[in-house]
């Protein structure tokens, strides 16, 4: 990360200090008030029009690399939004997942303690049940009643 830094640092300082402005087919290098021609001086040689023709050249490249940073900067940005937004998607899916999870362990629950109830009383009416079969009955009803309790708080 380090030295992605310094790279990008040294090629800042590069373009600050001299820009590369093609006019006409030839290569000029302008770095503050010179104009340069393969690394040589050439500002004396130029008429006052070349010299604002290269200028405004050199302006109009530069506005396009602000504009091209801008985009690439905005883009960054709608990508990391999307990011966050399919991040919240997730957790919201997830979410309902566990709620409706819950909720289906709550009714399975429920219904077993219900059905367990039933054939305990049934069972006690037809007289089928010895005092130990009761006891453990009434256990299997508890624990069924306590695993209901359990999952409505859950939900």
């Amino acid at each position: 990360m380090k030295k992605w830094m310094i790279v990008l640092c040294a090629t800042c300082c590069m373009y600050l200090n001299a820009q590369e402005v093609t006019v006409n087919g030839v290569v000029y290098t302008v770095k503050k008030d010179a104009i340069l021609k393969d690394g040589k001086a050439v500002t004396e040689t130029l008429s006052v029009e070349e010299q604002q023709n290269i200028r405004i050249t050199l302006e109009k490249v530069e506005a396009e690399a602000d504009i091209a940073k801008k985009r690439e900067k905005a883009l960054k940005k709608a990508e990391k939004e999307q990011k966050k937004a399919e991040k919240k998607q997730k957790q919201a899916e997830k979410a309902l997942k566990q709620k409706e999870k819950a909720q289906s362990n709550f009714e399975k629950s429920a219904k077993k303690h219900k059905d367990a109830i039933e054939k305990y009383e049934k069972l006690k009416k037809k007289g089928k049940l010895s005092p130990e079969d009761e006891s453990k009955w009434l256990k299997k009803i508890d624990k069924l009643k306590e695993a209901n309790e359990k999952a409505k708080r859950k939900l």
